[in-house]
């Protein structure tokens, strides 16, 4: 505020005073250059240095909150604790090149603060050490930085009774829940960069990467589906484990990926792969194999490998398949009814899991299909792409010629249709259904027996078991892509990082922000549901949650963030140059970036103009369709940028991104490197109808200590009566900016095809520009701007829910480039006379941008240091001094074209750098090299120093469990989830002859909670001639024996009320069957009189607790009475706790 209010006061000053005396001699005056011969302040050196990084730091990646980090910028502001002081100081790194005098202080600039930054879009986002609106988590693994994940990203999770299981690109890892609340210490002790902070954990031995995972509690194993078409096996009861652990059975299921895998309730292993491929893995032999020793493990392969059975040959006749041939999505195994969904994009196969039998196919839509060959579609598919690229030209053409357009809009849909067609043929090319937004992502079975499916245009439909579609639910307009239940609650998990619960009726419940990206993965163990976001993070959501459990924790957490905060201190050095297409010296780039980065720990760079001309503007516009950027001249200005930066020495470069002449790209000194990544890019062209980059911006995004930095090259409309285009364009930058990894699809194109779009466009450009419209092109985007922004401001009517820009949810944001703003209200003469005299005082009032920031109509709530050097624009090239001010026809106001603005997380004038405000800038340097010549601009540099404050993960996760156990309210709460209602069941005993049926009745005793139960079978034996039984096995996953029908095996029982599960024996026919040569016979039920145990799990509708009880099953095929132990009573009984 001082700075602001001093400033005004000096200008009031000079308002109130004559002008100074204009001379009449000035313009050959040479200007001292601000580079290399006015004496610069010393600086601190720079904070980075390993050495003397404190243990506590050095273990400290860090992850982001939610949105662009985890202290998520909410809607409402929150309290500020300004008496917070950060347990870590802040420390400086010596660089190789600074001198020991360089650690002098540096006093921060004064700056200009511009209106409008107070609400909306523009509002600097508010932040907290605990979110005030989203459940406390459990992070069991911190958002890792993406560059440390390269071939170890995580990509499912499955939970077991003890451990959470994670697929991964070199294996599968597992985390304990006895270690869950315990500070990181990286991979078996051993520290690893990206998994510091992460709870303990052990790593398997490398595999190929693991796109599937499923659960067999029954005989303590996890089976993986892998990349490499193999399917392993995973002992959960390693004691103890180490790393790496090794696989257990494994062999060959599919010659490409293995896309899903399910155990169905009969215990048998389906696996799913591309083209539709099913393949079912016999339980019994599985089994097999299981019991043979290691010294056979090649045996055990060869028997199960031999043993599969092909469903999608038993269903295709003359060629022809009853069920899809695109990829299996996932499976799912309906324990109610007995069948096994198999999920593709656009359809649904049912099958019997006992028999294996098809019952049904149908679409999205839920209607029923029949042989339908979709290996033929697809061809079809495929085949019509040129056809459809014919019809689109031919179609805008006719549009065109029945609407009398304009020569220029004719052009411009031409282009745009060249564009959008080079598009599509590379997603098809890709494989992807890029027209039908009602792909199926996800499946679950809800308590009552209702599946659910998660569609990408987040649709949620309900199915009963059946195959019929019930209802469709519309609760978010994101992707869905997962689903996971516990009692009555379902858990969607979404593409915009959010999580939702709704009921069994599809009412939302809750939901909140659990990550700032795509959720992929639930799973429900100890008590919590956890998620996997697309970046590798891991969080674990209470199952209390959202409820009053959550205030007592943000409380308690929030009362220790001294213990858990971090502070660091970073320097960011940017520069911005518009070339006009020329090329510097090395001794050019020194002045401007060389001589001040010695105590730097990031340098951004942007340059406009790089590379200008129609035919390129053209070609880099059809490049962009496909994701190829860049060009030689912008490849040879990073080559020696990064030579005067002494990259590779001092420095890496992490990134860059071209969009036709704009260039950003960003350097970060090598020991700071560890704390610097996710580093993304995004364009938004504002040329031709906000599609050609001759205009428009190009940004870096990239996490730092936690904290997101974005950084934006702009070059803006040009002409000084264009304030208004100006406007617009940075309002469109703004508001359109979208990161993302760059990816390559040119290869997915014909070159061909690819090569006449860009004739074509480049064409249709020369043509343009030949005519005579460059002015003309300028006012057409500039009108199609202004149109763009009314629309977004508008959406739906309704401010609020207008979607929030990726920038306004950064912590910092600096836009720099040729903005274009000029001088007004002055003419040439009296311009260059007040800058002889280094009068910038009056030249600032006349400043177009400054005028336009005061009001509030761009750069809302950003800040600029002040300026105290001269206008940037426009000089001769090669000419030092003022004389190289443009001196020609035209005799263009010099202005201050080239600036750098920016804006942190202070909503106030002056905030300490803490939690609620973790990033807080200052100004130290803001000058520009008039000594550089090589273009009509001049180079600008700014250099600021970033306080950062972060939250060390590993320690509040201690903190975290430490409130979790010892605090007695949180336990009296939690112990009130293991109410389970009080149940009864008719009989523990049943005995069944020959094709007898029995029923068992299960009561829900309660009189207001609902019961919610499952019937699994913990095992059978086969009786001996002697009457004794013999050792119990399960089968996988619980299931039941082909001969034994349970239905229905799982539901819910309202109060007061009961169930009856028919229990009967199955008789299967089943002849002997040669696959590969095996007879299968084997492995078919015989006639021996078998005993099995059932168990009736029982829970309440939100309850963590279960009650177990056991049922014996005897069968008989013989006429002798089965034995009975008299110590079985057939008697009610309540439900015992297991």
């Amino acid at each position: 505020m001082d700075d602001r209010i001093e400033e005004d006061n000096k200008e009031k000053e000079c308002f109130n005073s004559l002008p100074p005396h204009r001379k009449a001699h000035s313009y050959s005056q040479q200007l001292r250059g601000t580079s290399t011969h006015k004496p610069h302040h010393q600086f601190r050196n720079h904070s980075l240095d390993d050495d003397r990084i404190p243990n506590k730091i050095k273990s400290s990646p860090s992850s982001l909150y939610d949105s662009d980090s985890d202290d998520e910028f909410f809607p409402r502001s929150s309290s500020s604790t300004s008496n917070v002081v950060a347990v870590v100081d802040e420390y400086n790194v010596d660089s190789d090149d600074s001198s020991p005098n360089q650690s002098q202080y540096q006093a921060p600039l004064q700056e200009f603060i511009a209106s409008g930054g107070s609400s909306g879009i523009f509002k600097a986002p508010i932040r907290a050490s605990v979110h005030p609106s989203r459940p406390p988590c459990l992070e069991l693994r911190p958002h890792p930085l993406r560059e440390t994940q390269v071939g170890r990203f995580l990509r499912n999770i499955a939970c077991t009774e003890a451990q959470l299981w994670a697929g991964q690109e070199c294996g599968v890892r597992v985390w304990e829940f006895h270690n869950a609340y315990q500070p990181g210490n990286g991979l078996g002790g051993k520290v690893r960069r990206g998994d510091e902070d992460a709870a303990p954990f052990y790593e398997s031995v490398d595999t190929s990467p693991t796109l599937c995972l499923t659960v067999d509690n029954a005989n303590r194993l996890v089976w993986s589906g892998h990349k490499d078409g193999k399917i392993r096996s995973w002992r959960v009861d390693q004691s103890p484990f180490v790393t790496p652990f090794k696989e257990g059975l494994s062999w060959q299921a599919h010659r490409g990926p293995i896309l899903a895998i399910v155990i169905t309730s009969f215990g048998d292993l389906w696996s799913g792969s591309e083209g539709g491929a099913i393949k079912i893995w016999p339980w019994e032999s599985v089994e097999k194999s299981l019991s043979l020793s290691p010294e056979e493990r090649h045996m055990a392969a060869l028997l199960v490998e031999r043993s599969f059975i092909d469903l999608r040959s038993q269903v295709t006749i003359n060629g022809v398949c009853s069920i899809s041939s695109q990829d299996v999505k996932c499976f799912l195994s309906d324990h109610i009814k007995g069948r096994v969904w198999c999920v593709c994009p656009l359809s649904f196969s049912l099958w019997d899991a006992r028999t294996k039998e098809l019952v049904k196919v149908f679409n999205i839509d839920g209607q029923a299909e029949n042989r339908v060959d979709m290996s033929s579609v697809q061809q079809d598919q495929g085949g019509g792409v040129e056809d459809e690229m014919k019809v689109k030209f031919v179609s805008t053409s006719k549009k065109e010629k029945s609407q009398g357009s304009s020569f220029l809009q004719r052009s411009r849909n031409a282009i745009m249709g060249a564009a959008d067609a080079v598009r599509r043929v590379a997603t098809k090319g890709a494989g992807a259904f890029v027209d039908d937004t009602r792909r199926t992502e996800a499946v679950v079975q809800t308590s009552d027996g209702m599946i659910w499916s998660g569609c990408t245009n987040g649709l949620l439909v309900q199915w009963d078991g059946s195959g019929s579609r019930v209802k469709d639910f519309s609760r978010h307009p994101c992707a869905v892509q997962c689903f996971c239940t516990f009692g009555k609650r379902i858990y969607v998990g979404y593409v915009s990082g959010i999580i939702q619960i709704l009921d069994l009726e599809g009412n939302v419940m809750a939901g909140w922000v659990a990550h700032n990206c795509p959720v992929i993965k639930l799973a429900v163990g100890n008590g919590c549901v956890f998620s996997l976001a697309t970046h590798g993070g891991i969080r674990g959501w209470n199952i209390a949650s959202p409820g009053p459990v959550d205030n007592i924790i943000r409380s308690e957490l929030a009362s220790k963030e001294l213990i858990y905060t971090r502070r660091h201190n970073v320097r960011v050095l940017i520069g911005t140059w518009n070339v006009g297409q020329g090329r510097a010296s090395q001794e050019a780039l020194h002045s401007w970036l060389g001589s001040i980065a010695s105590d730097v720990g990031i340098v951004v760079v942007g340059l406009q103009e790089v590379d200008m001309g129609a035919g390129f503007l053209a070609i880099s516009a059809a490049k962009e369709t496909v994701g190829l950027e860049g060009s030689a001249m912008g490849q040879w200005w990073l080559d020696t940028i990064g030579k005067a930066l002494e990259e590779g020495k001092a420095f890496e470069r992490m990134g860059s991104r071209q969009l036709a002449g704009l260039l950003i790209s960003l350097w970060v000194r090598k020991n700071l490197r560890t704390h610097v990544g996710d580093i993304d890019a995004g364009a938004v062209p504002c040329g031709f109808g906000r599609a050609i980059g001759n205009k428009g911006g190009v940004g870096l995004r990239i996490r730092v200590y936690d904290r997101i930095m974005c950084f934006v090259n702009c070059h803006l409309a040009a002409h000084l009566e264009a304030v208004n285009r100006r406007n617009a364009d940075f309002d469109h930058i703004y508001r359109n900016m979208v990161f993302s990894r760059s990816s390559n699809l040119a290869g997915m194109v014909p070159y061909l095809f690819l090569s006449c779009l860009l004739a074509f466009s480049t064409y249709l450009f020369w043509l343009l520009y030949s005519s005579g419209f460059p002015f003309l092109l300028s006012v057409t985007a500039g009108v199609s701007t202004a149109v763009h922004t009314l629309r977004g401001t508008n959406a739906m009517g309704v401010p609020s829910e207008e979607p929030k820009p990726e920038l306004s949810e950064a912590d910092m944001v600096v836009f720099f480039g040729d903005f274009n703003y000029r001088l007004f209200g002055i003419s040439y003469d009296e311009a260059r006379d007040f800058v002889s005299q280094r009068c910038f005082d009056w030249l600032r009032e006349k400043d177009q941008l400054r005028a336009e920031m005061k009001v509030g109509k761009v750069f809302q709530g950003m800040r600029e240091g002040i300026i105290k050097f001269p206008p940037t624009y426009k000089f001769e090239r090669h000419q030092p001094g003022l004389g190289g001010y443009d001196s020609g026809e035209k005799k263009r106001i010099p202005a201050w074209c080239d600036r750098i603005i920016y804006r942190d997380t202070r909503s106030a004038l002056v905030s300490e750098c803490n939690l609620d405000c973790p990033v807080v800038s200052s100004i130290l340097q803001y000058d520009a090299c008039m000594d550089v010549t090589e273009s009509d601009h001049k180079p600008v540099r700014c250099k600021f120093n970033v306080k950062i404050c972060h939250a060390d993960r590993s320690i509040r996760r201690k903190e975290f469990g430490d409130i979790m156990t010892s605090n007695e309210k949180i336990r009296f709460m939690l112990d009130e989830l293991s109410y389970v209602p009080e149940t009864t069941v008719s009989t523990n005993n049943v005995i069944l002859q020959n094709q007898e049926s029995c029923f068992l009745v299960i009561t829900n005793t309660s009189g207001k909670d609902e019961t919610i139960y499952k019937i699994t079978c913990e095992g059978q034996c086969i009786v001996k001639n002697d009457g004794e039984e013999g050792d119990y096995s399960p089968r996988g996953a619980f299931g039941f024996p082909r001969w034994l029908e349970v239905t229905p095996a799982a539901g819910i029982i309202k109060p007061k009320q009961n169930v009856e599960v028919s229990i009967r024996h199955e008789d299967l026919h089943t002849s002997e069957e040669i696959v590969d040569g095996i007879p299968q016979n084997w492995w078919s039920e015989d006639t021996r009189d078998k005993e099995l145990i059932l168990v009736l799990h029982v829970q309440g509708s939100s309850s963590v607790q279960t009650y177990n009880n056991k049922i014996h099953v005897r069968h008989s095929f013989t006429a002798k009475p089965a034995r009975i132990d008299s110590s079985k009573s057939n008697s009610a009984r309540r439900n015992q706790v297991s």
